[in-house]
C-alpha cells in the first residue's frame, strides 16, 4: 500500500486559505469534491475530532482524520498554508501543512489506521517539512511520496 494510491491530483492544495482552524479545515475537505451537505457534516465530525485532542503532530505538520458516513471508502488530500494557523499542535507552533484522511465507520480493507500510521512515519522524517514547503506543483508532491516509498 502506497499513500498516492489514496490521492487525486485534485485532492493537493498548495495554497490553502483560511485565519482559523476550521476554515483550514472547510478549506481542506473541499479538496475532496463533496457536496454540500457532506461537506457540512464532515466539517462538523472534524471539529468535534479536534475538540477531543489536536491533530497537530509538530513541526509544522496537522493529521485532521475521522471516520464518516460521507465517504464508502478511505479519501485523503494534503493542504498547505503558507503562513500557518494555530492548529493547537504539541509543539504549540503553528500547523502549514495537513493530511486530511476521511474514512467510512466500516472499513473492511482496514486501511485507516496504517495510513494514518505511514503519515505520521512520513512526517517524522528530518527532510519532509523542507521538501513540503518547497512544492511548486501537485506532481511534486507525488514525486516526494514516490522518493520516501510511501
Amino acid at each position: 500500500m502506497h499513500l498516492r494510491e489514496f490521492f487525486t491530483p485534485a485532492g493537493v492544495g498548495l495554497h490553502l486559505e483560511g485565519d482559523s482552524r476550521n476554515e483550514v479545515l472547510d478549506a481542506l475537505i473541499s479538496l475532496l469534491e463533496l457536496d454540500d451537505r457532506s461537506r457540512a457534516v464532515l466539517l462538523r465530525t472534524l471539529r468535534r475530532r479536534e475538540n477531543l485532542g489536536s491533530t497537530g503532530i509538530g513541526r509544522g505538520i496537522a493529521i485532521p482524520h475521522c471516520r464518516s458516513l460521507v465517504v464508502t471508502r478511505l479519501h485523503m488530500a494534503y493542504g498547505r498554508h503558507p503562513g500557518g494557523v494555530d492548529f493547537r499542535s504539541i509543539d504549540n507552533r503553528p500547523a502549514r501543512h495537513f493530511f486530511l484522511i476521511v474514512a467510512p465507520p466500516l472499513e473492511v480493507s482496514g486501511q485507516y489506521l496504517p495510513v494514518l500510521g505511514k503519515v505520521a512515519q512520513f512526517a517524522k522524517e528530518p527532510d519532509v517539512p523542507g521538501k513540503l514547503a518547497a512544492l511548486e506543483s501537485s506532481g511534486e508532491f507525488f514525486e516526494l511520496l514516490d522518493s520516501k516509498g510511501v
